[in-house]
This record gives structure tokens, C-alpha cells and sequence, in this order.
């Protein structure tokens, strides 16, 4: 038994490549189709930062789904530019990536090489998500999704339901991912050890908060978990 007994993983940025470069082709559209005046990477910070204050605006009895949160983000971000478009083609071009993400090399080499349970919590509605598991060929212990739990990462209701799920205590899981602001921060905030995946391609993160442990292979992580 290694240092953990049960291991809490990211499905998006960590396990499958992140949707950067989806997202940068959309707003590189959308730059192009309203004649814009800022680069594609300005006008995809701006949604992202829209993005994010309104996720964290969307848990429990206030849920939406990532889909009503990326709608709802965009549509913001047209009325702040006066763009007259409707965001729905834009945002189901990032839906049909979310459906079938590149898997990295590095987490089907680490999974294969795990002993112990192991949970995928994801900001991510459930259809697209178990779509994207079952293409991939992966196979998890359990999959927590936050619109399963009406809750998105950081809020601690989605990582205690996963704690919960796997039957141990924080003091003795991992979580792994590859935002500061949603996954460190979360898994830190409810006692969870935790793992910054730090990618090269990772899209614009609004945390700062120092993870337990950084890498930039999940390779790296075999002798951190005790399993090298």
C-alpha cells in the first residue's frame, strides 16, 4: 500500500488534453465572423473570466449545467463587446470536443500502473463525460461529475461525494488536476493532498494557490504516491 488509498483525478487537462485549443478555434471564429478588434487569445480570456464567475455562482440550488454556464458566459461577453450573434453554434463546437478529447499518454501509462481506486472528479455534465470515458477506453473505480452533484470544483460538496464514493477519509486520498483555482484549491480546502499537473497547453487558470506537489508528467507522480 502506498501513501494513498484512494486516488481523486481531473478528467479534462489531466487525463484528456484540455479544451484550449477548442476554445481558442471558437473564438478565433467569432473574432472573424464579427469583425472584432481584439486577437482570439484576448477575447478568450475574457469569456474565460466571465466563465468563471459565473460557475461559481452555479452550485447547489442555483445549478446550471457547464453547457447553461459556458451559454450564459458567452452571451455576456456579446452584450460587453455588442456583438448581436447567438452564442448556442459556439459553444456546441466546445460540446462535441468535451464528447471526444484527445487522451494524454502519461495517464493511461499512470492508471495502468496504479493499485488503488481510483474517481474521476470532473467540472463537467455527465452525458458528455461518461461519452468521453467510454471512447477513451479508461476505466475508473468511480465518476463524479458536477452536475451529478449540483456542485462545480472548488466547492467542497463535489470532493466530499467523492470521498464518500470511495470510502476514505482526506487525509488519505490524492487529488490530481490541472487548475489552481478548481482543483487545488478544492481538494486543499476539504484536507485532500494535492497534485498541480502543470501542462504546457493548460487554458487560463485564475488560481494561485501553492499544490502540495507540481509535475509536468503525471509519471512524475509514481514516487510522490508511494508506487514508484
Amino acid at each position: 500500500m502506498g501513501r494513498f488509498d484512494a486516488i481523486l483525478i481531473d478528467f479534462y487537462g489531466t487525463i484528456a488534453a484540455g479544451d484550449r485549443e477548442a476554445v481558442e478555434a471558437v473564438c478565433a471564429t467569432i473574432v472573424t465572423a464579427c469583425k472584432l478588434s481584439i486577437s482570439p487569445a484576448e477575447f478568450a480570456v475574457t469569456w474565460g473570466e466571465r466563465y468563471f464567475a459565473v460557475v461559481a455562482q452555479s452550485s447547489h440550488d442555483a445549478f446550471r449545467t457547464l453547457y447553461e454556464c459556458e451559454m450564459t458566459s458567452l452571451a455576456q461577453v456579446f452584450e460587453q463587446l455588442k456583438i448581436q450573434a447567438d452564442p448556442a453554434p459556439f459553444v456546441g463546437q466546445l460540446e462535441a470536443y468535451w464528447r471526444d478529447p484527445p487522451i494524454h499518454t502519461d495517464a493511461v501509462e499512470l492508471l495502468d500502473e496504479l493499485n488503488v481506486p481510483v474517481c474521476v472528479v470532473s467540472n463537467a455534465d455527465s452525458e458528455p463525460l461518461q461519452a468521453a470515458i467510454k471512447k477513451s477506453g479508461l476505466r475508473f473505480d468511480a465518476v463524479v461529475s458536477s452536475e451529478a452533484v449540483r456542485s462545480y470544483k472548488p466547492d467542497p460538496r463535489i470532493f466530499q461525494h467523492a470521498l464518500d464514493r470511495m470510502g476514505v477519509d482526506a487525509s488519505r486520498a490524492l487529488h490530481i488536476g490541472d487548475s489552481r483555482h478548481s482543483d487545488v484549491a478544492g481538494a486543499q480546502g476539504v484536507g485532500i493532498t494535492a497534485a498541480w499537473i502543470c501542462r504546457e497547453d493548460r487554458i487560463h487558470d485564475i488560481g494561485q494557490c501553492t499544490p502540495c506537489h507540481t509535475c509536468s508528467s503525471l509519471m512524475e507522480l509514481k514516487q510522490f504516491m508511494g508506487v514508484a
